[in-house]
């Protein structure tokens, strides 16, 4: 009954242009911009963040001045969300190639394929899916429907837009002058190593000297990473930057204690700097990944419920899924079902051919392809439910990629496929999925979206399917450079999750693990789990981090917190918070927007000296052309870690400040 007196904003019976080339167009710019700019934050941070919200602002501003309407902006908004989508699903996936060593660098023509794969696929899934899942599920769409009202706000004058463009023109200007290969003036962050004194313990009648210390590093002077942690709020942010203490004030401090023949490593010209950050690179992340393993598996089980309605809707919507019939309304029109199972079908093939390059085996090649079919349309029905239920930006896709992982892994250990094919075959059936389904739940997200303001959901998957082409044709570009400049794995890019699924295909088809390390990591989860502690992967996550990347998330939630805080002694009315927060998200979207993009473009611009064969040198190390004139021509030898911790001064004023102004307008 409460089904039938839903009305969309834009009435069934509408004539408004919808699926137009500027809306198109717009959406597919956006997509490849903040595609590139999430692969930058995923790979530092192991989080992402919705496009939907930056992306329904932008194109509310642009298709204004093109004189476009509320489905043409939406139209941009579903294609620009794509980007994200899609490359959430990659960085957790194919750095993992370059981070298990089966490959040097990152191949533009298997990464595209991946991509583009499971990108289709996902689409395709959830077009199947979209009744049962959009319309005749009583999920709550939490972030679908504030996407909607921000759209609606729009229409009457105020898009939001000056609080993203400011947001990201500032955080762009403070990356050029932090970056190490831009003009930098500015240095991240601060690390010390503060040794503590000998201690003598007595082990079996012997006095063994221990010895060691802790490594204390600064907040990033981070717009993005503090955004991050705004968006999140305090209690993810405190929650991730407790596995950070535990990490590296508990853990790197106990394994240098106990192990006193690291100072060797000293005494033959290392500093406790070099050994700490070696301890938890090559110790500490191992026991991390062990927890995420669990962890995974302990947030899907949670999810059990969830999981078996979102599977038993999948399997009965597509035994009843018929072709319409007669006059019906363009809200209600999918694309031919025919055709879209057609496609599946086709994709099935190329899909075939990979996993034979990788598997060099046909056997193992078709029973993986069938398998990812399987798998990518539960799965696709799991991250649209789960969507459905707490939002994109929550949705455990790693979870699911780490179930395909492993599935896929123990078949080929017993089809007798082990080795560089086994873990090359292995991270192609978790690259496909994940894309799949990141695609699968932005899309289910963009949908409902549509689905509340009135658009034709066969207009919004054909701009899904245009979106997921092109971007899966360039983003791969952006990760390549961003591998070039600042090095998958390394400090400066983690991608932890990448790490976490490289760590199983080594360890389960490759034959390498660091097993006790992982083990003990596993019962910590254990432990974890056993006393109600709140998300176990988000601390597992907040060890692999670095402590300064964590650190400034933390920074970011404290901001949130305070915000909160003054709304609630001023007794804001729920209108006024609403207004607020939606403000200060905006604003972090276009910190984060800002800071990724313009790291982005720096590599880019290093990347093309290299080729082109220019060459600088400072102190006998090459840096780029910016840097040089830093140092020449400026003088700055040494970047001010002082003016780099200003910078939370500044940001406390544009999440703080800024959003209380804006409800006394």
């Amino acid at each position: 009954m409460e089904k039938q007196k839903f009305k969309p904003y834009v009435p069934a019976d509408s004539v408004l242009s919808e699926l137009t080339f500027k809306a198109v167009f717009l959406g597919v710019l956006m997509a490849i911009v903040l595609g590139a700019a999430n692969a930058y934050l995923g790979m530092k941070a192991g989080l992402t963040v919705a496009a939907t919200f930056p992306a329904a602002v932008v194109a509310m501003a642009a298709l204004r001045v093109w004189k476009g309407n509320i489905l043409e902006e939406n139209i941009a908004r579903t294609t620009a969300s794509v980007g994200e989508a899609l490359v959430a699903g990659a960085i957790f996936t194919i750095p993992a190639f370059v981070i298990s060593g089966v490959w040097d660098r990152l191949h533009y023509f298997e990464s595209t394929l991946i991509m583009l794969i499971g990108g289709m696929l996902g689409v395709l899934f959830v077009t199947i899916l979209r009744r049962s899942m959009v319309e005749e599920a009583d999920l709550p769409f939490p972030e679908s429907v504030a996407a909607a009202e921000i759209v609606k706000a729009g229409q009457g004058g105020q898009t939001g837009a000056s609080a993203v463009f400011a947001s990201m023109g500032i955080a762009a200007i403070w990356e050029l002058f932090k970056n190490s290969n831009g003009i930098q003036l500015i240095k991240d962050y601060t690390h010390q190593f503060y040794q503590f004194s000998q201690s003598k313990i007595d082990m079996f009648g012997e006095k063994v000297t221990y010895g060691g210390g802790f490594l204390f590093e600064t907040p990033a002077a981070s717009p993005a990473l503090t955004g991050v942690g705004f968006i999140v709020g305090l209690r993810v942010a405190a929650v991730l930057f407790a596995g950070a203490v535990m990490g590296w004030v508990v853990l790197v401090p106990l394994s240098i204690f106990a192990n006193p023949a690291l100072a060797n490593y000293v005494a033959n010209g290392h500093s406790w700097l070099e050994v700490a950050q070696q301890v938890w690179l090559k110790q500490i992340r191992p026991f991390a990944v062990g927890t995420m393993i669990v962890a995974a598996f302990y947030t899907l089980y949670n999810l059990k419920d969830s999981l078996i309605t979102g599977i038993t809707k999948a399997i009965r919507d597509l035994q009843a899924k018929k072709e319409h019939k007669g006059e019906v309304s363009r809200l209600e029109i999918d694309l031919d079902f025919k055709k879209v199972v057609w496609a599946i079908v086709g994709l099935s093939i190329p899909m075939f051919f990979l996993y034979e390059y990788f598997s060099a085996s046909i056997v193992s090649a078709l029973l993986l392809t069938v398998i990812m079919i399987i798998l990518g349309f539960l799965f696709a029905a799991v991250a649209g439910y789960l969507v459905g239920l707490v939002g994109s930006s929550n949705n455990p896709i790693s979870g699911l990629t780490l179930s395909s992982l492993l599935i896929a892994a123990v078949l080929l250990v017993l089809l007798g496929v082990k080795g560089q094919h086994g873990v090359l075959a292995v991270l192609g059936v978790a690259g496909v999925i994940c894309t799949s389904a990141g695609i699968a739940g932005d899309m289910t997200q963009d949908l409902k979206v549509g689905h509340i303001l009135g658009g034709t959901p066969w207009k919004m998957e054909i701009a899904e399917i245009i979106g997921v082409i092109i971007a899966a044709l360039v983003l791969i570009f952006p990760m390549i450079a961003m591998d070039q400049v600042y090095h998958i794995g390394s400090a400066e890019l983690p991608a932890p999750q990448a790490g976490l699924m490289a760590l199983m295909a080594k360890g389960i088809v490759g034959g390498e693990m660091s097993w006790p390390l992982v083990l003990a990591g596993m019962f910590f989860a254990i432990g974890l789990i056993m006393i109600k502690s709140p998300s176990p992967m988000l601390i597992a996550v907040g060890m692999y981090l670095p402590f300064h990347s964590t650190a400034a998330i933390f920074v970011g939630g404290v901001i949130r917190w305070m915000l909160d805080t003054v709304l609630k002694k001023r007794n804001a009315s729920d209108e006024d918070r609403v207004k607020a927060e939606n403000k200060g998200v905006l604003i972090s979207s276009g910190l984060i927007a800002g800071e990724a993009l313009m790291a982005v473009i720096l590599a880019f611009v290093v990347l093309g000296e290299r080729l082109s064969g220019v060459e600088r040198l400072v102190n006998g190390e090459t840096v780029s052309s910016l840097k040089y004139f830093a140092v020449q021509a400026l003088g700055v030898q040494n970047p001010s870690v002082i003016l780099g911790l200003l910078v939370f001064a500044g940001l406390i004023y544009l999440l703080v400040n800024v959003p209380l102004k804006a409800i006394k307008k």
